[in-house]
């Protein structure tokens, strides 16, 4: 499978995310598109287990209504002190129009009830892992593409940053001493739980071709 295409079309309507594969696909030439540029295109929802059942279904929803090859993504954040949550509720952890300032006061919430470092000045809360599921799913084949990005973290209770989006100002990496909201994007595109799958997935594409 390739992108003979010099448009890639994603299933997503998040301005976070559309952001990033933008930049991450332009150095290839290709110009990103995604359900905002399709308004007759209803909400997939987002009913399954795993971010690779979420992940597929979109793909293949949209893909089968254009009959053109779409990228999807599922990815959220799971917190080792709340037993992997939010997970895939991540982008509505806190209602289902939840936005991200919600959910990461509602995380905070959540984590506080725990009484996590009660007596200490230490901020960080948890460890944390970002997870990111890719699935390029082309119609005319029925054959699709799968790839898998993680990243490492800690969960802080001082948010900082004002770049990114969801979580990011919660994620802190310990290696870099900032959160995911303190990096610029390329600075975020090399390390990130969505720049590793997408680095797996031109892999891939490349082999193939």
């Amino acid at each position: 499978m390739n992108l003979q295409s010099n448009v890639v079309i994603v299933a997503t309507r998040n301005k976070g995310k559309l952001k990033e594969f933008s930049h991450a696909f332009e150095p290839f030439g290709k110009t990103v598109v995604s359900m905002f540029d399709y308004p007759e295109l209803p909400d997939v929802v987002e009913d399954g287990k795993t971010f690779a059942e979420n992940a597929m279904k979109k793909a293949k929803t949209v893909g089968d209504a254009l009959g053109m090859p779409v990228l999807a993504d599922d990815s959220g954040l799971c917190v080792e002190a709340l037993n992997g949550e939010p997970g895939v509720y991540s982008a509505r952890y806190a209602g289902e129009h939840g936005e991200d300032h919600d959910n990461n006061l509602k995380l905070l919430a959540e984590l506080a009830k725990l009484r996590l470092g009660e007596d200490t000045e230490q901020p960080l809360l948890s460890p944390a892992q970002f997870v990111c599921v890719l699935v390029l799913y082309d119609p005319a084949t029925g054959q699709h593409i799968e790839t898998k990005g993680t990243v490492d973290g800690w969960i802080t209770s001082q948010p900082s940053g004002n770049q990114g989006f969801g979580y990011d100002p919660l994620f802190y990496l310990p290696h870099l001493e900032k959160t995911m909201a303190d990096l610029t994007l390329e600075e975020k595109q090399e390390i990130s739980h969505r720049g590793d799958a997408l680095r797996q997935l031109v892999e891939k594409l490349q082999t193939e071709t």
